[in-house]
Order: C-alpha cells, then structure tokens, then sequence
C-alpha cells in the first residue's frame, strides 16, 4: 500500500517527535512546541530530555520578561513539550526529527527502530549537517519519507532550514517539510543531498581565502577581519568567526567535504589550520586560536595607514563600454570632502583597461582585478600602480584596503593613501597579494555558490537566501555577482587561476555562460 504525504505544512497541534535533547534537538523542540505542535523530545541519557524541556522553560521565561511572548502563551508552549520514555512513545508521530550524534550507522540504526515504531505516513527527517541523505535512508524500507531538515545553531535565532532531498526523498515529503518550517518561522531553502549542501560548501572560500591570504603575508589576522568587516559588510571576520566556530570542527567540515569531493583542490584543506589543531589552538574553547581570550589578553588593533597629506587634485579616467558604479560611488564621496573631481580619457596607447581609475600625484588608483598590483603595472607600464579592494557598500565603507605595487614609489602610494583618507576611509595596507581580500573571497563564493546551481544542487535565489541567513553574508554571493557584473568576477576568476596556476580558481561553468549572454542583459536576478 502506498502511504500519501500533503505538500502542505503539518497542522497545529500535530505531534512532532525529536530525537536528541542538545542544543539542536532542545532548540527544535522549543520552535515547534512555539509554533503549536505537541512535542515529544526523547533522548537516551537519563534525564537530560527532562533537563533540556526545563531549560526551555528558563528561555521562555527570557522571551516573556523581554516583552517577545505573553506569559500564557509561555506556560502553552512549555506544556506541549514532554518527555519521552521509550522510543515506542513517538509512534503517533506526524514527523520524527533526529538530531543526535553525526554517525551514519547511529542514524541508520535510529531510523530503522523508527519504521517499527510510526506509520506509514509520518515523515522521517534527519538534522545531519553532513552526511548524505540518500545514505542514511538507504537501508530504509521506505526510504522515500526521509528528508534531510538541517536547522543551525541556536536554532530559536536562526532563520534558515536546508531541506535536504536525497535520492529516494518523495518530492512531496520535502515540500510539507519546507511548508512546515516557513510555517515554524524560518527561511526555508530546497536542496539535493552533496556534501556540504548549500551552505557548509558555499562557505568554504570565506574560510579558505583568508587563511591563504594569512599564509603568504597578506596582513595580520586583525587586519584582514577589518577589511571583511568594516569593508566588505561581512557581520564578523573569518578568523574571529573560525576561533568561534573551534579550529577542529572548521577544519574537520573542510577536510569531509575536500573528501567527499574526491580531493577537489577548491576546497583543499588549510595546513596554516591543521597546524592549529596539532597545537590545540581551537578558539575560544581553548583560550586560543588566531586571537587569545584570556581575561586580560586584547584583541589586536587593525593595521591603520598613518594620515597623509590630501592631494591637491584628483582625476577619473573613463573608458566606454565599462562599468563605472564603483568609481562613481567614489567620486561622489570625494566631492563630498571637497575634491573636484575632474574627467579624463584614458592615455593615449594604454593598456590593459588604464580605466577606470583615479589619478593623483602621478598614481593610476584601480579597482583590483585578480592581479597583483605589481602585475598590473608592468603590463600598464605604470609602475605607480595602487589598487583598492572590493567593498560592500562604497558610500558607507568605513574602511578600505590598498596594495602598491613593488616598482610604486613613496610619494604616489601615500597620495593614494591621502585621497582615501580625505573621502573618510580608515586606509589598511596589505601586501600585494593577487586579488587582494574581500574582491577574491567575493569571487570564489559567487563561484562555488554558481557552481551548486549549474549542477542542480539548489537554485540561485536559493543559494542566496541561505548564505544570508544562514551565515549572515551582507549579501547573496549571486546578488553580489550581479552587482559586481559578471565580467569583473569572471576576470578575478581567471587572473586568479593564471597567477597561481591553480584549478582551485577555475572559473563556473555558469558564470562563463552569463559572461556570453551579458551583452543580452543576462543576470542571475531579471
């Protein structure tokens, strides 16, 4: 007989049964019974499904005296939650979530007992961050009705739920789960069980970049989380974030999905963080990792440039046919410190896109392209060459990050460096690295996050929606690309893979098709 699931959300007052009563299982519980399910929270060791409900009461308490939840509507939501016995007290379940250890036996070993125990129709879901979907229910009788539900920590606060289809997943089994969780409150997104599903693999070049970047001198760990802060809109810094995360769990979600990939140099584990873990600099667990949190230990000050003079004039070369939002955003700034800014073509014979740039005190100023600074004004024959980084948002950046060439003489470079100041950035230098830090890290999400779409894993307004609430990125790696254009990413792309020579940095096969349909106006967004 054939069990028949909805495609809509499941009904309040259904019961929902979680499996596991740690920070997830406990959190999961606590949104559903919020969102009026029964809940039954089951878990193995004594009495920690009991401890974990009356925590719960402790954080609804919380939410009550922050005026978020009257007091009745409190003393409900803990009332629905109870304990569980024995497994067997879940068989009126309409959904079973699993949120114990991350061991593809345990979990099989779990969802078999379960098909003894529910109906047909209950839906199995599992809340596992790595392991395949399509693995865990292979064994299944039915393994049509597992689902991966892949909440993130704290889950009351986050909004985004991966809902994980594996091979067998009933496409109507996904559907009432994505249903039942906008209901819940989140930020539901559809995805095909690969390894790391949207976010855990999209993620990886924020990690990845920065540590590159640390390894060949770029800057100081403060300096680079700077610049991804205060310049690229991103709510913390990847070094700050890993010490949060803990080095061993970072590397080890690095090192599963380099793995499951069968050793893809795209996300080829960091040594700079192996060498972390063997010292057991995990973070903040620890006391120590890329910064210490000792009780009298500061966190160090970013790099600052020292205030130089401001230039007397300032010029923009324009070129047609190139986009020049980000000059513009620029210009305005320094109009509004004073500056005339004045028009110029670009010089006559010049290389390699001379515009857009700014031009002060025989400095050409562009926007990094994937090169160094040092390749660009040999190829220019500039050689006072600076280049600035990407920035979120140009009209609100606080701070900017500049590179001078090797052959960049004083003079000019500080020049740079006092037309930045003039128009209100806090100018960080770091050394003349290809791509500088947050275009390239940019670059490689747009790319991983274009590469999940073309292979099916996600759609793009998908991948977007999950790196924003899911990791809190300023903006959507495809939004970004958008914005950027994909012709400037697709050149970052490509300069990065000839100065390294590295297939880490090849280049989608979707961004190349957008690059051909540019000239009809083809984006990710319409």
């Amino acid at each position: 007989m054939t069990a028949h699931f909805n495609h809509t959300a499941l009904e309040e007052g259904s019961i929902v049964a979680v499996i596991g009563s740690g920070a997830m299982g406990s959190g999961i519980a606590q949104v559903a019974a919020s969102a009026g399910h029964q809940v039954i929270l089951f878990d193995t060791r004594v009495d920690a499904a009991a401890k974990a409900i009356a925590a719960i009461g402790k954080l609804y308490a919380r939410l009550v005296e922050k005026g978020r939840m009257t007091a009745h509507d409190a003393d409900a939501a803990k009332a629905r939650i109870r304990v569980a016995a024995t497994l067997a007290d879940v068989r009126d379940c309409v959904l079973v979530v699993e949120a114990i250890v991350e061991d593809l036996e345990v979990k099989r070993c779990l969802f078999a007992e379960l098909e003894t125990i529910v109906a047909d129709t209950c839906i199995l879901a599992t809340n596992t961050s790595s392991i395949s979907v399509t693995a865990i229910g292979a064994e299944l009788r039915r393994p049509q009705r597992l689902v991966g539900m892949h909440f993130f920590n704290p889950v009351p606060l986050m909004a985004l739920v991966e809902v994980i289809s594996g091979l067998a997943t009933e496409q109507q089994v996904a559907d009432t789960v994505f249903a039942t969780a906008a209901r819940w409150g989140k930020n539901p997104v559809h995805a095909k069980s690969t390894p790391g599903f949207i976010v855990n693999r999209v993620a990886r070049p924020f990690y990845a970049e920065a540590l590159r970047l640390l390894s060949e001198q770029a800057a100081a760990p403060a300096t680079l989380d700077a610049i991804m802060v205060d310049c690229g809109g991103f709510r913390m810094g990847p070094f700050a974030l890993m010490d949060l995360i803990g080095h061993d769990v970072n590397f080890a979600v690095t090192r599963s999905v380099h793995q499951a990939y069968f050793g893809d140099p795209r996300f080829t584990p960091s040594v700079l963080q192996q060498e972390m873990v063997n010292a057991g600099f995990l973070g903040r667990k620890t006391g120590r990792g890329f910064y210490r949190y000792g009780d009298d230990d500061v966190k160090p000050a970013p790099q600052s440039e020292a205030v130089q003079l401001r230039p007397e004039t300032v010029s923009v070369s324009v070129e047609p046919g190139v986009n020049h939002a980000v000059t513009g955003l620029i210009a305005q700034r320094l109009a509004g410190a004073g500056f005339t800014v004045a028009h110029r073509k670009p010089l006559p014979g010049a290389l390699e896109h001379e515009a857009p740039a700014f031009h002060c005190n025989g400095a050409a100023i562009f926007l990094t392209d994937g090169r160094s600074a040092t390749e660009r004004a040999n190829a220019n024959k500039h050689p006072d060459t600076v280049l600035f980084d990407l920035a979120f948002d140009y009209a609100g950046a606080t701070r900017i990050a500049l590179a001078r060439a090797d052959q960049c003489g004083d003079a000019a470079y500080n020049a740079a460096v006092g037309l930045f100041q003039a128009a209100g950035f806090i100018v960080s230098r770091i050394d003349d690295v290809p791509g500088m830090a947050v275009m390239r890290t940019v670059a490689m999400l747009a790319n991983e996050a274009a590469d999940a779409v073309n292979q099916g894993v996600c759609s793009a307004a998908a991948v977007d929606i999950a790196m924003q609430k899911g990791v809190n990125y300023p903006r959507g790696p495809l939004a970004w690309t958008d914005a950027i254009g994909v012709r400037q990413v697709v050149t970052v792309l490509s300069n990065l893979a000839t100065s390294y020579g590295e297939e880490r940095y090849r280049v989608s096969p979707l961004l190349r098709r957008k690059l051909a349909g540019t000239a009809a106006g083809t984006r990710f967004y319409a």
